[in-house]
């Protein structure tokens, strides 16, 4: 038996293929979900244009194989970061879940916020909710043709300047906006603005909902992790059935009915077009813009609010909300672990990369009668300032190293020495020999690297 609690697929009040028009509406999740975008709409096409030493703060360089953010500089041999990065995320959104459903689609999803923008676009040109109903049936008309042509331009003004803005953390922004306005950028920079431009007006401006309701997995397999406690956003059928239509200024009991007064406000305002008051449902993204609807029809009727509310099945069939329990305290837990984990990691990662390649061929003797390999030192700085390091070399009794035995690098510089190593022909027991090189940052005794390789010879 499953303490999960289901999902029903049900139909909204027209068919499947109707065009939604949420309605305008006002109330504190709103006046939240408009704080929140706010800031990540800052945070996105803000963020792209800082600088740092002298070049963009956030970066990832893909010619140069580098990901700058800030001070920090990561490289491909740091992809374990970046996966654990991921793993983050993946937990953080199941203790979301857990705690209070899908808030991240409703308040903080890219396209749940990108199509409240654009839905604001389309109440700005077009009108509210009547308006834009009736402009659709209507026969075209020069007005018509005007309003639609304003939408649309809106739309692709933000989805082409967000395009760039997402292109420009992957290319240099600057140089990007300049070839872009001078038609000179690269064919792949070009492709690339074009297609997020065109995804940005498909999803947001036409797919919408569909998005949320088809093609994201997230709203099927969230049953599997709600419990009887999560914060969902439920229809208090106990306080509102039966529903029913009343006279101004009527009561409960003058007529027998619930605090629901079946004005379908909630169904108007939701952007996925569904009746909260048939339950939690897959295609509920959490947003609360029912509850805003409900809470401010029954301050006109003088009834509490609260009637659709965020609360848990629990509280809803009379038991009391418990915060602390198994599930969350278990994703929570692993979250800080992978927290802590993540931040020691990068605060002691080496930066310092050495690998070394032995060049062809097998070996040679050279003038004092010594046999000789040579290698390739490949040093990777990822410091942000230059750095000079000593490199030695150990594993056979007489090993010598030939050439460079300090090497430099510059910030971020990956830098590559031919280096030659050398063993008295009497020293060499067998004809393969494992050698180590050894690197280590003058400037920190912390900061090493090592990587051991072949030295072929002839063995006595």
């Amino acid at each position: 038996m499953t303490n999960a609690i289901p999902l029903r697929n049900l139909p909204s009040d027209g068919s499947a293929n109707d065009k939604i028009y949420p309605r305008r509406f006002q109330g504190v999740f709103r006046r939240l979900r408009i704080a929140g975008g706010s800031f990540l709409f800052l945070l996105f096409f803000g963020t792209a244009w800082l600088g740092w030493n002298g070049r963009q703060a956030v970066l990832w360089d893909l010619s140069g194989k580098q990901f700058h953010i800030f001070g920090s500089t990561f490289w491909p041999q740091d992809l374990v970061l970046l996966s654990a990065i991921l793993i983050i995320c993946a937990f953080g959104l199941f203790f979301l879940t857990v705690a209070a459903g899908r808030v991240w689609c409703g308040y903080s999803c890219p396209q749940s916020v990108w199509m409240w923008l654009f839905l604001w676009v389309e109440r700005v040109t077009e009108g509210d909710r009547n308006r834009r109903r009736k402009l659709d049936q209507a026969p075209l008309s020069r007005s018509k043709m005007a309003r639609r042509a304003a939408k649309h331009s809106l739309w692709l003004a933000i989805s082409l300047i967000t395009a760039i803005t997402f292109v420009g953390y992957f290319t240099p922004i600057r140089a990007l906006v300049a070839d872009l306005a001078t038609l000179q950028a690269g064919g792949w920079a070009a492709f690339w603005v074009f297609f997020f431009t065109a995804a940005t007006y498909l999803n947001a401006g036409w797919l919408r909902e569909k998005v949320c309701v088809h093609m994201c997995p997230y709203g099927r397999f969230q049953s599997t992790m709600l419990d009887r406690d999560s914060l969902v956003i439920s229809y208090d059928a106990a306080r509102g059935e039966p529903r029913g239509h009343r006279k101004t200024g009527t009561g409960e009991s003058a007529e027998g009915l619930g605090d629901c007064i079946d004005c379908q406000m909630c169904v108007q305002v939701c952007p996925t077009g569904i009746d909260i008051r048939d339950g939690l449902q897959m295609e509920c993204i959490g947003c609360a813009a029912c509850i805003d609807a409900c809470d401010s029809i029954m301050e006109k009727i003088g009834a509490p609010t609260g009637l659709v509310r965020y609360t848990s099945e629990r509280e809803l069939s009379g038991g009391k909300l418990r915060v602390l329990r198994p599930r969350l305290l278990g994703y929570g837990g692993l979250l800080a672990v992978f927290i802590g984990v993540l931040v020691w990691a990068i605060a002691s990662r080496p930066l310092v990369d050495l690998d070394v390649t032995r060049d062809r061929g097998l070996y040679r003797f050279n003038a004092a009668g010594e046999i000789e390999n040579s290698y390739t030192l490949k040093v990777l700085n990822k410091a942000q300032h230059p750095r000079l390091f000593e490199v030695w070399v150990s594993g056979v009794e007489g090993l010598r190293l030939l050439g460079g035995t300090r090497i430099s690098a510059g910030a971020g510089e990956r830098v590559e020495v031919p280096v030659s190593v050398s063993v008295p022909a009497a020293a060499m027991m067998d004809p393969i020999t494992d050698i180590k090189f050894h690197l280590q940052a003058s400037d920190s005794d912390a900061e090493s690297a090592e990587d051991i390789t072949r030295f072929i010879g002839a063995a006595r």
